[in-house]
């Protein structure tokens, strides 16, 4: 299992999900607003494509109504 933070952005023109300097911090553009779990349901689809795993193995653990959220990534 993998832990990361990710800095989410909701409503952006763009999906897309980039590391910083940091390893184990991400910044995410998602198109979906922050509503209704949108934003957080495409965030798990973009991130299960980044690291080439299933949906169902990608967890928000803390987060689920900030932008700043504790990811779990299960191989």
């Amino acid at each position: 299992m993998k832990k990361i933070r990710v800095i989410v952005k909701p409503g952006s023109k763009i999906s897309r999900c980039r590391p910083t300097l940091d390893q184990n911090i991400y910044k995410a553009q998602v198109k979906s607003p922050a509503k209704d779990g949108l934003a957080n349901k495409e965030l798990i689809k973009l991130l299960s494509r980044h690291f080439k795993v299933s949906q169902s193995k990608v967890i928000i653990l803390r987060g689920l109504k900030q932008k700043q959220k504790l990811i779990a990534i299960y191989d």
